[in-house]
C-alpha cells in the first residue's frame, strides 16, 4: 500500500478504520455504519458477516515498540463496547435473538512496509 501513514493520532485512526473497512469488504462483509456514537462510547465499524452483526474495534499503531495495537482493548474497553453494541441493537430494533459479536482489527503501520492487519473474531459476544 503506497498511502503515506498519517502522523496525527486522529488521522492515523481514521486511516486505520478505512483500511479495516476495505479489509472486511474484501472478505465479503458489508460495512453498515462507521463511527457510531452511543452513550457508552463509539463503535468504529458496524458490519454484517452473513447474518451476524459485528461491532468492530479498530486499533492502529505506527509500530510495536511499546505494545501491540490489540493490547489497548482492555476488559474495561470490552465492557463498554458490549454496552454500546447492546444499545445499538436495541435502538435499531433488532430481534432479541439476532446473532452478534465484537471483533478487533489491529493494524501495525510501519513506514516503508505494508500495513500488518490482524483480525481477532469474537473477542466478546452474546454467546
Amino acid at each position: 500500500m503506497s498511502d503515506s501513514i498519517p502522523r496525527h493520532p486522529r488521522s492515523l485512526a481514521r486511516w486505520g478504520e478505512d483500511l479495516a473497512a476495505r479489509f472486511l469488504v474484501r472478505r465479503g462483509w458489508r460495512v453498515h455504519a462507521r463511527n457510531v456514537r452511543t452513550p457508552y462510547g463509539e463503535i468504529d465499524l458496524v458490519a454484517r458477516d452473513g447474518r451476524t452483526w459485528v461491532f468492530v474495534e479498530v486499533k492502529t499503531r505506527r509500530g510495536t515498540r511499546w505494545a501491540w495495537p490489540e493490547d489497548a482493548v482492555t476488559p474495561a474497553k470490552l465492557a463498554r463496547l458490549t454496552q454500546a453494541a447492546l444499545y445499538w441493537l436495541e435502538e435499531t430494533s433488532q430481534p432479541p435473538d439476532v446473532p452478534w459479536r465484537i471483533d478487533v482489527v489491529a493494524i501495525v503501520a510501519r513506514p516503508g512496509h505494508r500495513p500488518e492487519i490482524r483480525h481477532f473474531e469474537g473477542v466478546s459476544s452474546d454467546a
